[in-house]
């Protein structure tokens, strides 16, 4: 049996593809298993004959692993399993743990785009933001409707959307009517559904002041098993130009969200 299981494939229902940050923890994933079975340390050339990974694809995922803690280099050159992989992979305290990693990790990513950065889910048919990494400079974008209830003005509403089936879309339309936040508030079902259509999911979700006058947000699809997750950002209208690019580094930067949540 497999000690960690692999994030499961978007549901071929949703017609989602898999995106990079995806098929980077499958590939992570392999390697954690490699130095798993090693227990006195695994060489990166045995790590390499275990998972077919080239040399540098390796060395890649290696320093991302170290860097999240997932695995710790010896003075040998050996990798074994770290700190973080210790306590994810424990039943013990595992929620505690996965909270606390996530939240470093959003931090980072506040810190690496500039913005305010969102953990979101759709849970028990309603949006959950359950993790917000802000400050000062990266102020979070004032709640002035309850997010459950825009879950089709907001960035991250859209791409958890995104992400469900046509009847999965249709219910919580029906539970939640889309009302006119802005000017530009999406109110339309018929366009709301062809617009979550055509959303190719390795591209980010945008809100261009449809949630809220002077915000713009961007969010992109985590893959974790059958949950239905987003990471999703923030802006004031006047820093509209480094959106798209901000958003493509949260894509880039998605992996370790992603790997966090499939141990």
């Amino acid at each position: 049996m497999a000690l960690f299981q692999p994030p499961g494939d978007p549901s071929p229902e949703s017609g989602r593809e898999p995106t990079a940050p995806f098929h980077s923890v499958q590939y992570a994933l392999r390697v954690l298993e490699s130095v798993a079975r090693h227990r006195d340390g695994a060489q990166e050339d045995a790590i390499s004959r275990d998972t077919g990974l080239p040399p540098g694809q390796l060395n890649h995922l290696l320093r991302m692993l170290c860097r999240e803690q997932y695995l710790q280099r010896l003075t040998d050159g050996a990798y074994v399993v770290g700190e973080a992989l210790m306590l994810l992979s424990s039943g013990t305290n595992r929620d505690h743990a996965l909270q606390d990693k996530l939240q470093r990790t959003l931090g980072e990513l506040r810190d690496t785009v500039g913005a305010a950065v969102y953990f979101s889910r759709y849970h028990n048919g309603e949006l959950e933001t359950t993790q917000v990494a802000d400050g000062p400079r990266t102020p979070a974008v004032n709640q002035w409707v309850d997010f459950r209830s825009a879950v089709h003005a907001t960035a991250i509403g859209k791409c958890l959307l995104s992400q469900l089936d046509h009847d999965g879309r249709m219910d919580h339309l029906t539970r939640h009517k889309t009302a006119r936040l802005t000017s530009r508030t999406i109110t339309d079902e018929r366009l709301l559904l062809n617009a979550l259509d055509r959303q190719p999911p390795t591209v980010p979700t945008l809100d261009l002041q449809e949630y809220a006058v002077g915000t713009v947000c961007a969010a992109v699809p985590v893959t974790a098993g059958s949950a239905v997750s987003c990471l999703g950002l923030s802006l004031p209208v006047d820093q509209a130009h480094r959106l798209r690019r901000a958003a493509e580094t949260l894509s880039k930067k998605a992996a370790p969200v992603m790997l966090s949540l499939a141990l």
